[in-house]
Formats: C-alpha cells, sequence, structure tokens
C-alpha cells in the first residue's frame, strides 16, 4: 500500500510503499478517504510531542475518515503503529470509531474533528462545563481556536472572550460568536491588566488555552487577589496547547489569592474512548449547528511538499 512514511524526526515524510496491516483481535481494518495534518501529528512525526514513538521508520496520522469493510463511513483515531492515518489502509481498535452522519463531507470531517474535540473535550470532560457558563480562549485565531468559540456558543456560553496576537482578526472571531476581544500583541502589564478586567470584573469561569507560554503567564498574573476578601469563584483553567513557548513563571499568589484550578486536556487527561466519542458528538452537531472550518484537500502522493509549506486552511490529505 501507499503511504507518507516518517524515515528521519528533522525531514517531512515522504511518498512510498509499504506492507498494509494486518488486523489483531479486536480491530478493523479501514480503508482511510481522509487524514487532517494538524499540530499534534507534525510534532508527533518531529518527535517532539510527548506521545512521539522513537522507533523509524513510522506512518503519521492520529485520526482520519474511512470506510470499513462492510462500506460504512467512520471518524477513527488511533490506529495501530507503527501505521498511522496517513496510509492507504489502517488498523484500529473497534472501539475507537464511530460513524460520520450523512450530510458532512471526508475533509470537513477529518478538518474538523481534532481541533473541535480538543475544546469540546476540554469543556465537558475536564472543566465539567455548564451551560451559562462564560468561557475565555486564549489562541483562538488558529483553526483550534475559531472552533472553540464556536463549540462554546454551542455547548450554552453566556459569554465568550478571545484572545489573538493579530487585531485584524477580531471581527471574524466575533463572527463565530465571540462577544469580547483582547489583543495579545500588547506589552505584559497592559495584557494583564485587560485580562483582569474580564476575569475579576465581567467574570471567567473556564480558560481555554492554546499558547501557554507568556500569554498564560498573564492570565495567570490577572486572577490574583480575585477573591477581594471571599472566597473567590472557581476559574478552571484548562491548557490544550503550547504554541507561545513551552514553560511559564508562575505567580503562586495566583494558586493562594483565588478559586484557580489548573488542569490540562489531551492524550492521556481524557481516555482514548471518550475521545472518539466527543468527537462523534462533534459530528453529529456540525450541520445543525453549522460549524465552520477552511480545509484544504491534497493528494497523499504531494505530502512531503505541503508538510512544510504555509496555509492558510487546515490541510487534509486524501487517498
Amino acid at each position: 500500500m501507499k503511504a507518507a512514511i516518517v524515515h528521519a524526526f528533522d525531514r517531512p515524510p515522504r511518498y512510498g510503499s509499504m506492507d498494509a496491516p494486518q488486523p489483531a483481535a479486536g480491530e478493523v481494518l479501514l480503508r482511510v478517504r481522509a487524514a487532517a495534518l494538524s499540530q499534534l501529528v507534525r510534532a508527533q512525526a518531529n518527535g517532539t510531542h510527548y506521545s512521539s514513538g522513537k522507533n523509524l521508520p513510522v506512518v503519521p496520522g492520529a485520526d482520519g475518515v474511512g470506510l470499513l469493510e462492510d462500506g460504512r463511513r467512520v471518524y477513527f483515531a488511533f490506529p495501530r503503529a507503527p501505521i498511522g492515518a496517513m496510509a492507504e489502509t489502517v488498523a484500529v481498535n473497534a472501539d475507537y470509531c464511530v460513524e460520520v452522519p450523512d450530510g458532512i463531507d471526508d475533509v470537513t470531517a477529518a478538518a474538523l474533528a481534532l481541533p473541535g474535540m480538543s475544546s469540546w473535550a476540554a469543556l465537558q470532560e475536564r472543566a465539567q462545563f455548564q451551560a451559562g457558563e462564560r468561557v475565555l480562549i486564549n489562541g483562538a485565531a488558529g483553526a483550534s481556536g475559531r472552533l472553540a468559540i464556536q463549540v462554546a456558543r454551542h455547548l450554552g456560553a453566556s459569554r465568550i472572550v478571545a484572545t489573538a496576537r493579530n487585531p485584524a482578526v477580531e471581527d471574524e472571531l466575533r463572527a463565530l460568536g465571540a462577544d469580547g476581544f483582547i489583543r495579545l500583541d500588547q506589552p505584559a502589564d497592559a495584557l494583564t491588566a485587560a485580562l483582569r478586567g474580564e476575569i475579576q470584573d465581567g467574570g471567567i469561569d473556564v480558560v481555554l488555552d492554546y499558547l501557554w507560554g507568556p500569554p498564560a503567564a498573564c492570565i495567570l498574573d490577572a486572577v490574583v487577589n480575585h477573591g477581594h476578601g471571599e472566597a473567590a469563584p472557581r476559574l478552571r483553567f484548562v491548557n490544550i496547547g503550547m504554541l507561545a513557548g513551552a514553560t511559564i513563571a508562575l505567580n503562586p499568589g495566583a494558586l493562594r489569592s483565588s478559586g484557580l484550578e489548573l488542569m490540562g486536556s489531551g492524550l492521556g487527561s481524557v481516555a482514548n474512548r471518550r475521545i472518539v466519542q466527543v468527537v462523534g458528538k462533534l459530528l453529529q452537531a456540525a450541520g445543525p449547528a453549522g460549524f465552520k472550518v477552511d480545509a484544504e484537500a491534497v493528494p497523499l502522493s504531494e505530502a512531503e511538499a505541503a508538510w512544510t509549506r504555509p496555509s492558510a486552511e487546515r490541510i487534509v490529505f486524501t487517498m
């Protein structure tokens, strides 16, 4: 079969041939139709993600859309290593598949799945979000952040505040459902003050953090003395990504003087089965809710060239 194959962590995968997998007990064989190129997949393929394997060669790809042997179209995740989703055929635990509803095409389903799951799982599985609560999305300009706005609105958020470095995206984010916008391209003191105004005056119940690094540190500084002499309300801070840096300087006063609860959402903090179930809910809601994602379909044979070129849309490899 054909696949995109990683031969070295410092090089993009190359299109080539390898033996197709054989299903083990409890697994199903899938003919892959579409697999998205996400930040997770990039990090796994270059060896920097905590879930990356160490043995090469390997086929990247965490999830995708494919056909079962009986013709049913499903979303799948966690294909058995070393053959990830960017191959013509994968072996997958039968529990890690969920049917794709009619009315959503392969490319859109693949493009929606991981970025949409990241916020849905963070809100419902980790933060135990309730309709009517208020959400701050830190790093809302990317595909995941834009879907987070739409997911939070669909799940019943009463107020959504988005942050982004580029002020030019404000109107776009508001059109997706954001009620407020904070620019990240300002000095740390000014950013912290703007965040404090939202957190302590307007009120924020859940932070979805796609950035970590300095922007996250400013959010945590903004919650200091949140209690004002009384027990502060809960503020669940859920880290999902680290696009702005892998470390922060954490002010311990944020932990002692507020209702801050720090947690993360990702592989290992949410069970694999639950992740797949969340994607199933997301895909069922996508049509009625009108979830939007910009996707670019690229033949798998062009994976090496497409891997490193910039794209404003989510690249989805098709087989």
